[in-house]
């Protein structure tokens, strides 16, 4: 007893510690976005700009450019990664994110309808793509649940959910005007360029209500992963979980996606990295969040500063999560496991 209770305690020591370090790495990013740009700006200038002092040059720069940017990279990496995590964990399949099984499709769809046919502005397009995320996952959960729930059939729906979903986008590419067209590529990209403080409050608030929802069910959502049978028999109501779960994953993959765009890979990166890091002696809620944030900053910063033209953050995202997303594969392929 007292040896499982040592390997439990260094366990719970090195989640703390991981998930201290990532929240101190994710700190240094943002402080990093606040500081770098055109013009390099002290910790001093920066702190008193954010304080409201008047400091020349600093003060427009950092509250009006600089500060939106870094808390957009932040929440929306933030939100992506939890998002990921919860239903790669919940479906027990690291392919199981909101990019691969159609939700983010679903609201890029909305957005890119709203931008093109409608030409509606900031506010009209986030609402649509909430919307169309929550009522995408209502039909690949309705499609998927049948007479018993199945994970399998939920990932082949949700696949076939998002080619469809494309497909209307590449439509709408077609038929866009020439002066539509650039503002929904950008938006379909994913970049944190030109975010205001007000696009900025749903998105905050969707990560400061649900995140605690999320950690709340970790347990339950832990019990998940042992599968259906062995959930049940330890007493968690499967379907009121895999809903409270689903739909609070599926607000914050869709708010972050309206305000930022889909940012390529972070959801689907996020919770492998973050267990990794961690291990699995709790739930990685927290931890993943901060993984994503850490990587939707440091992709921003290098798109900015590390090449003579400036990329945006989907890119750079995307670059990363690619080679993964092949490895994941073939790994999966001779375990036998697709």
């Amino acid at each position: 007893m007292e040896l499982v209770r040592r390997v439990r305690m260094r366990h719970r020591n090195r989640w703390a510690i991981m998930t201290a370090s990532l929240a101190v790495v994710a700190a240094a990013l943002c402080c990093a976005m606040l500081m770098l740009g055109n013009t390099i700006y002290p910790v001093r200038d920066v702190a008193a700009a954010l304080l409201g002092e008047e400091v020349k040059g600093a003060t427009f720069a950092v509250r009006t450019i600089r500060l939106p940017r870094m808390l957009a990279g932040l929440f929306a990496g933030f939100a992506f990664g939890v998002s990921g995590y919860v239903f790669q964990t919940m479906l027990r399949n690291p392919l199981a994110n909101p990019n691969v099984i159609g939700i983010t499709a679903g609201s890029s769809a909305a957005a890119v309808f709203c931008i093109v046919v409608l030409q509606a502005g900031k506010s009209v397009t986030s609402t649509a793509a909430v919307i169309a995320g929550l009522l995408t996952v209502l039909v690949i959960y309705g499609l998927a649940r049948g007479r018993t729930f199945s994970i399998g059939r939920m990932i082949l729906v949700g696949i076939g959910i998002q080619a469809m979903c494309n497909s209307a986008i590449t439509y709408l590419l077609l038929i866009a005007r020439e002066y539509n067209l650039p503002a929904a590529v950008r938006w379909l990209t994913g970049s944190l360029n030109g975010i205001r403080m007000e696009e900025l409050s749903w998105l905050i608030a969707s990560v400061l209500v649900f995140t605690p929802v999320i950690v709340f069910l970790s347990r339950p959502l832990q019990v998940l992963e042992l599968g259906e049978q062995a959930a049940v028999s330890l007493g968690v109501r499967t379907d009121r979980t895999r809903v409270a779960l689903a739909i609070g994953a599926v607000v914050l993959s869709a708010v972050a996606t309206a305000v930022t765009g889909p940012i390529a890979a972070v959801a689907f990166l996020a919770g492998p990295i973050a267990v990794r890091l961690a291990g699995t002696a709790r739930a990685n809620v927290i931890p993943a969040g901060l993984v994503g944030a850490a990587l939707v900053l440091a992709a921003d910063l290098t798109g900015q500063f590390a090449f003579p033209v400036k990329f945006p953050v989907g890119i750079l995202t995307g670059i990363i999560g690619a080679p993964y997303l092949l490895y994941l594969i073939v790994r999966m392929n001779r375990k036998g496991e697709l």
